[in-house]
């Protein structure tokens, strides 16, 4: 975890959990620079259908939560 805290681009993992760790640091990053091939790399390495779209679903939702916490001043730890 403190590898992925760290530099996520760089910390040791698995090559699903690299796959999914990067397809999620994309669709929150530059989610309209999303393209065929970024899922395609998740079914490369055995996500079905169900799991990427769990995988969207996800990251969707943290960052929805996070900009909504954001947008209202909200403090995570009060």
């Amino acid at each position: 975890m403190a590898a992925i805290r760290e530099d996520p681009s760089t910390a040791a993992l698995p090559p699903a959990d690299r796959a999914m760790l990067d397809f999620a640091v994309k669709l929150t990053r530059t989610p309209w620079a999303m393209v065929e091939d970024d899922v395609a790399a998740l079914r490369a390495v055995g996500f079905d259908d169900v799991a990427i779209h769990d995988v969207v679903q996800v990251v969707a939702l943290f960052n929805y939560y996070n900009r909504l916490a954001d947008g209202l001043g909200i403090d995570p730890e009060p």
